[in-house]
């Protein structure tokens, strides 16, 4: 079993950063990936944003490219998402997950989730 944590949620201008982060624990993964996903007020959870444990590749929804960036720190089994130029369209809970799948954007083969943590960006 694996346990997900994320912190690092707030209240931001438009245009502001924030840094969220992740903490697995449990059973760790020597491969697949770790993933941010988002749900808005009356709208599906969505991809944002996934890496890699093994090479460190990424991949994001074009939606926050070139505004946010994933990175992880296996040693800590820790994955954060750094978000910039926040527009209040972002404004969602944001969820960490985990998946044994590489390169996954499909929330469906995410087999562990956390317990998300709000973002609101206003204008």
């Amino acid at each position: 079993q694996v346990q997900l944590v994320e912190s690092g949620g707030g209240l931001v201008q438009a245009g502001g950063s924030l840094r969220l982060s992740c903490v697995a624990s449990g059973r760790t993964f020597s491969s697949g990936a770790m993933g941010w996903f988002r749900q808005a007020p009356g709208k599906e959870r969505e991809f944002v944003a996934t890496i890699n444990y093994s090479d460190g590749s990424t991949y994001y929804a074009d939606s926050v490219k070139g505004r946010f960036t994933i990175s992880r720190n296996n040693a800590k089994n820790t994955v954060f998402l750094q978000m910039n130029s926040l527009r209040p369209e972002d404004t969602a809970v944001y969820y960490c997950a985990a998946t044994y799948y590489r390169g996954s954007v499909h929330r469906t083969l995410y087999d562990y989730w956390g317990q998300g943590t709000q973002v609101t960006v206003s204008s």
